[in-house]
């Protein structure tokens, strides 16, 4: 029986969905993702940016959506638990206008504004209306082999006055992020009897009334 890639003990995870089929393999990311610090710029509803991430299976629930506020403009700003290897990206949304058509990757910019996404990305991919979450974007793997922070950054839409978006897949592998050793020293937890012979024989000095 063929065997799936090794990697080392409990470091790696290929984040397959698991249960649900061959298409949800790999999309297993938004189980890594820091939700208490994750962020998005300019949604409509505080928190609705958060519910695009999550299982592939669950892609169809269309009461779980993100849409822009004042524009066309949305900024995702997505911690991982560890070290992720970006594979590929699926965005999905309605078929009018409102579907993104351009997504813009940044790597590794924790707190990114509008004015930080002016500078060039990491990948930029033009999109195509994807009303059911079918459309994988591969990503360039060397370049997005060791993401901490992805900053996901869709500029425009196909003309409609606001941005909506149901379901943000990511596909790729996760590593646990390496735990700092922690050393704490303990000065003189006991006497040193060294200490107390030096005081014995240093003469004291008579006190003077």
């Amino acid at each position: 029986m063929a065997q799936g890639p090794a990697h080392g003990p409990g470091r790696c995870c290929c984040c397959g969905a698991g249960g649900g089929g061959a298409g949800a393999a790999g999309w297993g990311l938004h189980l890594r993702i820091d939700r208490q610090r994750l962020h998005c710029l300019n949604e409509r509803r505080d928190g609705s940016g958060a519910l695009v991430f999550r299982a592939w299976e669950e892609r169809g629930d269309r009461d779980k959506f993100v849409e822009s506020d004042e524009d066309a403009e949305l900024l995702f700003n997505v911690p991982f638990t560890g070290s992720v290897k970006l594979k590929g990206v699926i965005v999905m949304g309605e078929d009018d206008g409102s579907h993104p058509a351009e997504m813009r990757l940044f790597k590794n910019i924790p707190h990114m504004s509008f004015d930080d996404a002016a500078r060039e990305p990491d990948q930029m991919f033009s999109l195509n209306r994807d009303p059911t979450g079918e459309l994988e974007y591969p990503t360039k793997v060397a370049r997005f082999s060791s993401v901490n922070h992805l900053s996901i950054h869709f500029p425009k839409n196909f003309g409609a006055e606001t941005t909506k978006i149901f379901y943000i897949g990511l596909k790729g592998e996760w590593t646990e992020a390496a735990r700092q050793e922690v050393t704490i020293c303990s000065y003189e937890a006991a006497p040193n009897p060294a200490d107390h012979r030096l005081q014995q024989l240093t003469p004291q000095a008579p006190l003077i009334s």
